[in-house]
């Protein structure tokens, strides 16, 4: 009982500790007013500001610090003054971005999208001003370009690319930036006369100090929120956004032990405005082929490994179809319906698969986006992918025969999000998979929330998702339910949350989505201190106490928990370091490991502890470092890991980054094989080490060179052997095949990238690299490098892209 009054009362304090906080603040934040003009003639995007219209330009000016001493006006020293104008066409940046000491400005060169050692400038332009979507641009003083979506409640999304213009120049007093911005690149309503949301935004890299023109309380949760106007922009006729991406590819591939084949590809990106606030993009003939590599692991688990989205139509503008987490894109185009290992235990035992197709081929893909005057975001996006089929031969009479792995599928989402207040939204999501023939359909449905009090001081969020599942050729089809309730304090030094989720057995949407666990209900909550201002000898300070707790939902077991405090810092000197424990102080059980459905593994409880280093960037020489230890209540079972990753910047053009990481786990406890009706579990030494160098060289932000090697060597070798009993428990048990493990792989890319005019691109890539895959564990470490880059294991593949920008305005002239 004493126990229980000692929680309510701590509780409590938090709570009033927090309004205490909140009650502090000032109840609205100002919102700055800047005033455009319109311009009759063209400006030339050259630096120097020295047209006669922008002179009686309205100024942007009395910046304000956001990081590290939130609310610090700016010093004369470092002040900044931006002007807007615009035309029919598009919207003119000019900055003047004083510096008592040019000779120290930052400017690293790197390629777009990386802002490196540098400073930099940038503009965020919300054309609907509902404090929930910005459209940032940003130019750095090694004239470099970045560009971002950002959200309230997905942050920022550099894989957005737009076309837009702009020049930098160092002069005597710092230096100046000259942006232009077409409209085809931002997003409004079609309204006579025009408010945006505008804020302009400042970084001295060599101070770490970020400058904001409309002042941005970091008390409060949103950034987006916080920008100021831009009134002014009247009666504009905006040209037609229509785009052609034409492109051409060569590839020359040499698989390991064939000969080279050379490959010629042709095709064509749409991109077209419906709207001034809705647009269509379209794949007609996809080639994805220089898309980055996977980075494999030995994967022991009973869940698949999940891989980031590499080809750009899938990453660009996609914050929409991101709603409620439905949507994972590596579906389409991925591995077929039916798993190698499928198809190998349904055949009889003379029938061997000869040739069996890695991923699917994407037809086509389009979708559609934007949104309404009034908020309403629509998104709609279609994917059709080939058939794919797989060869088997009958080795008693030498007969090949052809059999259907994946079927056409046509892959459909499409989203209903209604923004109001300026900061909260619903949502509604539903993603649809029709495959040919009898192989399996799915339909999923979400209802998501994200609600927020007008100051931005309280977040309560949530959604309720249903599932709808016809198998592979099963009748009985299969319906499930998810749901997740947050609430959190968003403002003042102390916040909290707590959430809550359930998940019903058969819920599924893994046919377009990701999900690894279902049948199950959990509890979480966070409390966590922050500094807002800096002090004398840190710049940012926060510590954080999560708890977590899972349990089965037949019979309330508890499957997984955790209890976890960390605490983070920025010194003076801008170098960073952390330090963390967790501990799952209760035994689990784990009903996914045993791959048979109702019968849960007793794992021991555990604990580990971590800590890292993260030394200043700006320093030609850096390191980051982050090791940690932990141990399970159970005889002999630890591990630890340990990694180092120097980096070096010989000039702004050069920069190298070497990582190297190992850790070791002695006695883990893990499924391994299923013999007849027993489920088999091992005590195992498992070891894993990857290194990997990366590299760049630029010629200027627009020529670029890129190196990106990795070998990645990973064993598990089991020692003694188990199986599972029905109480969870593990008894000694006599198994004699070897199923130890033992992985590596390699992959290096060389690259060389050309932007030779806005959107239009050249790229040339160099890559090999193997795999390869035993029961035999060779612990010698050269050795294993010698095998995996033998000259019978790796494919080489050279192959040159190039893709041109047109716009059709200007095209309509060519004809």
């Amino acid at each position: 009982m004493h126990k229980k009054r000692i929680i309510l009362v701590v509780f409590f304090l938090t709570i009033k500790i927090s309004a205490q906080t909140s009650a502090s603040k000032s109840e609205l934040n100002f919102k700055k007013t800047l005033n455009t003009k319109r311009i009759s003639r063209t400006i030339s995007i050259d630096g120097t500001l020295d047209e006669e219209e922008w002179q009686d330009a309205q100024v942007a000016k009395d910046f304000v610090m956001f990081e590290p001493d939130n609310g610090k006006s700016e010093t004369n020293e470092l002040k900044t003054e931006v002007k807007v104008i615009y035309d029919n066409q598009s919207i003119y940046i000019g900055a003047i971005l004083y510096d008592s000491e040019p000779d120290k400005i930052l400017r690293e060169i790197t390629e777009r999208d990386n802002f490196g050692a540098s400073d930099f400038f940038g503009v965020f332009i919300n054309g609907f001003n509902d404090g929930q979507q910005e459209y940032s641009f940003f130019v750095n003083a090694a004239n470099g370009q970045a560009d971002c979506v950002r959200t309230s409640q997905d942050g920022e999304d550099y894989s957005w690319d737009a076309i837009w213009h702009s020049q930098m120049k160092i002069t005597n007093q710092g230096w100046v930036v000259e942006m232009k911005i077409p409209y085809a690149a931002l997003r409004f309503s079609e309204k006579d006369k025009q408010t945006w949301g505008i804020q302009f935004f400042r970084e001295v890299r060599r101070l770490r100090q970020k400058f904001t023109w409309n002042l941005v309380d970091n008390q409060k949760g949103s950034f987006t929120q916080q920008s100021g106007l831009l009134e002014g922009i009247e009666k504009i006729d905006t040209p037609t956004r229509l785009f052609f991406m034409p492109y051409s590819s060569f590839y020359l591939n040499s698989p390991a032990g064939e000969k080279a084949k050379g490959t010629f590809k042709l095709g064509m990106d749409i991109k077209y405005g419906l709207t001034d606030a809705f647009t269509l993009d379209a794949v007609l003939i996809p080639d994805f082929g220089q898309t980055k590599y996977d980075n494999q692991i030995l994967n022991l688990g009973p869940f698949e490994q999940q891989f980031n989205e590499n080809r750009a139509f899938f990453t660009e503008g996609t914050d929409l179809f991101n709603k409620g987490n439905l949507f994972y894109s590596r579906r389409i185009g991925g591995r077929p319906s039916i798993s190698y290992w499928e198809l190998q235990a349904a055949l009889p035992s003379n029938f061997e698969i000869i040739e069996y197709p890695e991923k699917i081929s994407l037809l086509n893909a389009v979708k559609i986006s934007g949104r309404t005057k009034d908020g309403l975001g629509i998104g709609f996006l279609n994917a059709v992918t080939e058939k794919a089929t797989a060869t088997i031969r009958d080795t008693n009479t030498g007969n090949k025969y052809v059999g259907k792995v994946e079927p056409t599928a046509n892959y459909n989402v499409l989203v209903f999000d209604q923004r109001f207040n300026q900061n909260s939204s619903v949502s509604f999501v539903n993603t649809n998979v029709l495959r040919e023939g009898i192989f399996q359909d799915a339909n999923v449905s979400a209802l998501v929330f994200d609600l927020n009090k007008k100051d931005n001081t309280w977040n309560l969020g949530g959604d309720l998702k249903y599932s709808y599942v016809n198998p592979l050729g099963d009748t009985k089809n299969r319906e499930g339910i998810s749901s997740s309730l947050y609430l959190g304090e968003t403002s003042g030094k102390i916040r909290f949350s707590a959430n809550a989720n359930i998940i019903s057995k058969d819920f599924d949407n893994n046919d377009l989505g990701i999900n690894f666990e279902t049948n199950y209900y959990s509890f979480g909550g966070n409390i966590n201190y922050r500094l807002l201002k800096s002090t004398e000898k840190l710049n940012a300070f926060r510590f954080n106490f999560n708890v977590y707790q899972q349990f089965y939902l037949e019979n309330n077991y508890l499957q997984n928990q955790n209890i976890n405090v960390n605490a983070h810092f920025t010194n003076k000197k801008n170098h960073a370091a952390g330090i963390g424990f967790n501990a799952n102080a209760f035994k689990k059980y784990n009903y996914y490991d045993s791959r048979v459905t109702g019968r849960p593994v007793i794992y021991p409880k555990n604990y580990n502890t971590w800590f890292y280093i993260s030394t200043n960037y700006n320093n030609k020489f850096a390191i980051d470092t982050n090791p940690y230890i932990g141990f399970a209540e159970a005889k002999g079972w630890w591990y630890y890991y340990v990694d180092l990753a120097p980096r070096y910047r010989f000039s702004n053009k050069l920069l190298m980054i070497l990582r190297n990481s190992y850790n070791k786990e002695y006695n883990d406890l893990g499924w391994v094989a299923q013999d007849g009706n027993e489920i088999v579990f091992a005590k195992r030494t498992r070891a894993t080490y990857e290194t990997s160098l990366e590299g760049k060289y630029s010629i200027n932000s627009k020529m670029n060179f890129g190196l990106n090697a990795r070998y990645y060597w990973s064993y598990a070798e089991n020692k003694s052997f188990y199986n599972l009993q029905n109480d969870g428990y593990v008894k000694p048990y006599t198994f004699t095949e070897n199923v130890n493990s033992d992985f590596k792989s390699w992959n290096l890319d060389l690259s060389y990238s050309w932007w030779f005019a806005p959107g239009s691109q050249l790229s040339v890539l160099y890559r090999n690299n193997a795999g390869d895959f035993s029961n035999e564990i060779n612990k010698k470490f050269t050795k294993n490098i010698n095998t995996v880059l033998n000259q019978d294991h790796l494919n080489h593949i050279f192959s040159i892209s190039v893709k041109y920008f047109i716009d059709y305005n200007q095209a309509k002239h060519w004809l």
